[in-house]
């Protein structure tokens, strides 16, 4: 399955629930958006296995996987 998944996240920060959009046509990615209510920096770390929607996870730049 590729294209784009929408998604529901928390953001670390503000706690508030935001919609995304994930490229689920690259299998592991990681990238930094920025939350849509706080502003702050979101890193991203995204699995997309074939015929399955993305895991998505998400953290602080502070933060250690």
């Amino acid at each position: 399955m590729t294209g784009l998944h929408d998604a529901d996240i928390s953001c670390p920060y503000c706690g508030e629930t935001i919609s995304v959009l994930i490229d689920n046509s690259i299998e592991q990615q990681s990238y930094i958006e920025d939350c849509q209510v706080c502003c702050r920096p979101i890193v991203f770390k995204v699995d997309s296995p074939p015929d399955q929607d993305p895991r998505v996870e998400v953290r602080t730049e502070d933060d250690a996987y």
